[in-house]
């Protein structure tokens, strides 16, 4: 069997270990990969958003399914296209990835459809936002409605760091298109939690929650980013609260889309704030999360590869088992560039030591340079998870060899997981 990977970071490395794990006679075409991803498949340098190329790219190599990394070829329609081709492929449509593509289609429909979120208002204006900033009163986030690599999204906690905000996306134009509406939108207070649901559209089945930090520093400070770490299992993630989002959220959203005729099939990532009045929606993903895919994964004992195929085929998943996890905990430390987020340094040596056993090493921003040795491509560069018998085994042994990687100027947060470690210490 074939299986065309789309996108280079760390979590399609991790998709591709993990594919592979579930089938190790399985061919993976990965485009464009990257050295880690090269260990385990064919690299093409084909970018993520040529859709066309990406289509030559299927037909030529004749594969069995497509699997989408990325957002952005989501929201150019790549499933549609590839649907039309008669291509099997694991993912949204264009109009169901709107999810995440639009924030102010999501936060319409959830209203909509009554599922628990934050009090939000939409708008092109900066002196209407601003208006509307000192309605809602501070502290108050502020949203770039489209696409922004994980770092449209300011909380602002004073009126006068709301105005910035609103200036940077309307008037300064720091997200680019991304930026050109924004969201104003309640502060929540509670604990977040990521959960992800494989989904052909009706039935759903819940993957193991996780706990991003998306802030540069440590103590959860600092400017957002795409991620800094994750962990899984949370102990906020119990069962009834799982049971609580699936039904109260995640299924009456897939319903809007379906009545909508947007029906969504693939990995739906709900982003959650864990409030007093419950679980409500932060923001939703219309695919793999990174870095949660990084630390999910290595914990997941069912094949993915089975669920990838079905849903990919438009096969339902009615009768499917839940999906099954081994009893151990996993922390992932990203590794990022000197400079990260906002200039992040490129092209900067690379040195990686043997890890040892139950350690994982996924490349999420590497290249190898004309001397083919590796060097860092900026941003995240790597994703490192230990997997251990205790959370705190497998925060140390994360952070040891996190700190063991050679790359002048990195950075890296020590206290990934730190919300349940002070929950652990605390317990007697």
């Amino acid at each position: 069997m074939k299986l065309l990977l789309i996108g280079g970071g760390g979590r399609e490395h991790a998709l591709a270990w993990k594919l592979r794990r579930d089938d190790p006679s399985l061919e993976i075409v990965a485009a464009p990969g990257n050295p880690g991803i090269a260990t385990l498949a064919r690299c093409v340098p084909v970018a993520a958003t040529d859709v066309v190329a990406l289509l030559d790219l299927a037909r030529t190599e004749d594969v069995d399914v497509v699997l989408v990394g990325p957002e952005a070829p989501l929201a150019a329609g790549i499933v549609d296209i590839f649907r039309a081709a008669g291509v099997p492929i694991f993912g949204p449509t264009r109009r169901a990835a709107e999810i995440e593509t639009s924030k102010r289609f999501a936060k319409d429909l959830m209203l909509r459809a009554g599922v628990p979120t934050a009090r939000a208002e939409h708008f092109t204006d900066a002196a209407a936002a601003k208006d509307a900033v000192r309605r809602f009163g501070a502290p108050v986030v502020i949203k770039a409605s489209g696409l922004a690599a994980g770092k449209g999204v300011i909380v602002a906690r004073s009126t006068n760091e709301a105005d910035t905000a609103v200036d940077l996306m309307l008037r300064d134009g720091a997200f680019g298109a991304a930026g050109d509406e924004l969201l104003v939108e309640e502060f929540m207070t509670g604990e977040e939690l990521s959960l992800f649901v494989i989904t052909d559209g009706h039935t759903m089945l819940p993957m193991l929650p996780a706990q991003d930090h998306k802030r540069l520093l440590e103590g959860d400070t600092g400017p957002n980013t795409g991620g800094m770490g994750a962990y899984a299992p949370v102990s906020i993630g119990s069962r009834g609260v799982i049971d609580d989002v699936c039904s109260r959220i995640i299924e009456p959203t897939l319903t809007a889309l379906r009545e909508h005729g947007r029906p969504f099939t693939g990995l739906l990532y709900a982003g959650l704030m864990l409030t007093a009045d419950g679980p409500k929606v932060v923001e939703f993903n219309c695919r793999f999360g990174d870095p949660e895919t990084e630390a999910i994964l290595p914990l997941m004992r069912s094949s993915l590869l089975d669920l990838v195929l079905r849903v990919a085929s438009g096969d339902r998943l009615d009768g499917a088992a839940p999906i099954q996890w081994e009893s151990r905990h996993a922390v992932t430390t990203v590794v990022a560039a000197a400079g990260y987020p906002d200039a992040p340094v490129a092209g900067t040596a690379l040195h990686l030591p043997v890890p040892p056993v139950d350690v994982h090493v996924f490349h999420a921003g590497t290249k190898l340079g004309n001397d083919h040795a590796l060097i860092a491509a900026g941003g995240r560069v790597l994703a490192i998870t230990a997997v251990a018998d205790s959370l705190e085994q497998a925060a140390s042994q994360s952070r040891e060899y996190a700190h063991s990687v050679e790359l002048e100027g990195k950075q890296l947060r020590d206290d990934i997981g730190w919300r349940d470690l002070r929950r652990n210490a605390r317990t007697p």
